[in-house]
């Protein structure tokens, strides 16, 4: 045991600390979650590419850690699995509404840890067992290795066959996330899901989930993945969701740290004018109906009617009609609110603001057009005497929006900051609108019919998480002597940073402005998995590695023994930026030597040329040009 955690008193504590077997005590520290087509986006196929080549990730274990799992949902069948790989060392745990009997061959293990998260307290509803209580757990998990279940949709919306990004891979799951009162997770219940994840034999390992920054000696993640690593792990962890203006989580270099993007499918409904001019805007309405010759409102020249205020509209003026509501501070949902108590039969808002929204939010028909599009509608509905709607219709999916992909809004930004030569995120992923399994959950009647879904959609570093930690099982599945770090170079220099008009991905802020992104936005870029099964050259890494790495920190004997879990390890003279990752990010004010080591994967039929794109006020740099297989060593200065 290298460790535990406990509730002591200051006597107790203090004891212990006097101990000559004592390294070091710290506080408990809490961390949160970050929350069907996903495959095509990626490029993935039946016929050609990595699937086929990978079996679809066969007999590779995924270990998520995570708020639990369904295992009732069609996406963890089993049908035509072959039997648990005999090195598997995991098992399903009885608990509350949990047996043994839940698992099978597809998820061959459930754990629960809450030792930790119980010195605050969880809600009463909580099960006490790996069993999922709010979505979270399901949905990622269905996202990495779901089977394929034809039919499905979200209130209709991104209705087609659900599967995860490597279907055949086996599943384990380990419930470290609790329904409290703050939504927040235990570090240490954390480190016990990962460290029994690590025993049992997991192959990838996902953690949807992040702990405040700390220095890596400290950080229960970080200490966690660290061993994994050691093991052959590939790990995986969200970038977090604190948007605009905050730095990423789970910075380690020996972890995989994902951010978010948009892909090119949006839901939505169309209006058509009197005057001929047809608009399309966000709508999650979940009843596909078609409505049509409706007068419109606009309370112009009365603010509070004009932004929907709080029992500003007038029934007499409003009933019926379909109501404009311009944008406020408040939220969409209030002016969806206020519409419905006025009697309006549809309502049309105005913002460029990205509010998430659910179909629950939508208790009339109502859509969401960019203030651009709005302003066209004023202009008509000012301008007429009898200003109407001709057509609303609803529950449209569409595909091939542009551009696409984006960097959300929501996503956590570089730089690192604990060590901001190691440059995060390392990769993006859909994030936005993920279709993936759930909880069955009704919250919405349609057509006098409670309605119970078994899919959901959900947004957050969170989801593109799981979808990276399958391309990783895929990998896995066809590079099996690959190291973590290899299957890392091997998802960072295949992917691409140019969206779909062929011009820099873009990065969205909350107000639906965007600019260029930048690698502190999307790291290496796009993941792109058919690409990453054949890269060419690798930039691999060992534990040792790290070890130089972490010495390179000026870390003391104590904090080096926190991290590693040892007394003894040897440091090399190697600084801390000589890490051989696949990007780096220096600031640099003289000259710097950074050295890399490239294994090539192909014979010596091929020659790499290494380039560099800078701005011009970039200073001198060295490249090198080279056609002999191997290992081979350059430096850039």
């Amino acid at each position: 045991m290298h460790g535990f955690s406990a509730r002591l008193t200051p006597t107790q504590l203090s004891e212990i600390q006097n101990s000559s077997a004592h390294i070091a005590t710290y506080p408990e520290s809490f961390g949160k979650l970050f929350t069907t087509y996903t495959p095509e986006f990626l490029g993935l196929q039946h016929n050609a590419g990595i699937w086929p080549a990978a079996s679809y990730g066969e007999d590779v274990i995924v270990g998520i850690l995570d708020t639990g799992i369904w295992p009732e949902s069609e996406s963890f069948n089993d049908e035509g699995m072959s039997p648990v790989p005999q090195r598997w060392k995991g098992k399903c745990e009885t608990g509350a509404s949990f047996n043994a009997s839940n698992c099978n061959r597809k998820l061959i293990g459930a754990r629960s840890f809450s030792k930790g998260i119980k010195t605050i307290g969880i809600s009463e509803e909580e099960y006490d067992s790996a069993r999922d209580f709010g979505w979270h757990g399901t949905h990622t998990s269905s996202t990495a290795v779901g089977k394929y279940v034809p039919d499905v949709s979200y209130f209709g919306y991104a209705r087609g066959t659900a599967k995860g990004v490597a279907p055949n891979a086996r599943l384990a799951m380990y419930k470290v996330n609790w329904e409290t009162a703050t939504k927040d997770t235990a570090a240490t219940d954390i480190l016990a899901g990962m460290e029994q994840a690590i025993l049992d034999g997991v192959d990838i390992m996902s953690l949807s989930l992040g702990i405040n920054q700390t220095s890596y000696f400290t950080d229960a993640i970080a200490k966690g993945a660290l061993s994994a690593i050691e093991k052959g792990i590939f790990v995986v962890c969200s970038a977090g969701n604190d948007g605009d203006f905050k730095t990423i989580y789970n910075g380690a270099p020996w972890i995989t740290t994902v951010a978010a993007t948009t892909h090119d499918r949006s839901f939505v409904a169309t209006m058509t004018l009197k005057n001929g001019l047809t608009m399309e805007g966000r709508s999650y309405f979940a009843k596909n109906v078609s409505l049509t010759n409706l007068k419109l409102y606009y309370g112009k020249g009365n603010m509070s009617k004009t932004i929907c205020n709080d029992t500003a509209l007038d029934r007499n003026e409003v009933a019926g009609k379909v109501v404009i509501c311009d944008s406020n501070n408040a939220n969409v949902s209030q002016q969806i609110s206020e519409a419905k108590r006025a009697g309006a039969s549809a309502a049309i808002f105005l913002t460029d603001s990205s509010y998430p929204l659910e179909p629950e939010d939508y208790v009339i028909p109502s859509l969401i057009l960019p203030n651009a599009s709005g302003t066209l509608v004023k202009k008509y509905v000012t301008s007429v005497r009898n200003p109407m709607v001709k057509r609303m219709k609803f529950v449209l999916t569409r595909f091939g929006t542009k551009p696409a992909p984006r960097v959300a809004h929501f996503s956590s930004k570089g730089p690192n900051p604990i060590t901001p030569g190691i440059l995060k995120p390392d990769i993006v992923a859909p994030g936005v609108d993920v279709l993936a399994a759930v909880q069955p959950y009704s919250s919405l009647e349609v057509d006098n019919n409670d309605v119970t879904i078994n899919y959901g959609l959900m947004s957050g570093s969170s989801m593109s998480t799981p979808i990276v930690a399958g391309v990783g099982a895929l990998l896995r599945a066809v590079h099996p002597k690959w190291s973590p770090a290899a299957i890392r170079s091997a998802i960072m220099t295949t992917a691409y940073t140019k969206d779909n008009t062929g011009t820099t991905m873009k990065a969205i802020f909350k107000d639906a402005k965007y600019e260029t992104a930048t690698p502190l936005h999307f790291g290496a870029g796009h993941i792109s998995p058919n690409e990453a099964m054949d890269p060419g050259l690798i930039y691999d890494m060992g534990f040792q590695d790290y070890v130089d790495f972490l010495c390179g920190l000026g870390y003391t004997n104590e904090q080096m023994r926190l991290i590693l879990k040892r007394n003894e390890w040897h440091c090399s003279k190697k600084l801390s930026h000589e890490l051989n990752y696949p990007s780096f990010m220096v600031a640099l004010s003289n000259e710097t030597t950074y050295p890399t080591a490239m294994n090539f994967q192909q014979g010596c039929d091929k020659c790499w040329e290494r380039y560099i794109n800078l701005p011009s006020t970039f200073g001198e740099y060295t490249y090198w040009n080279e056609n002999q297989s191997g290992t081979q060593y350059s430096d850039i200065h």
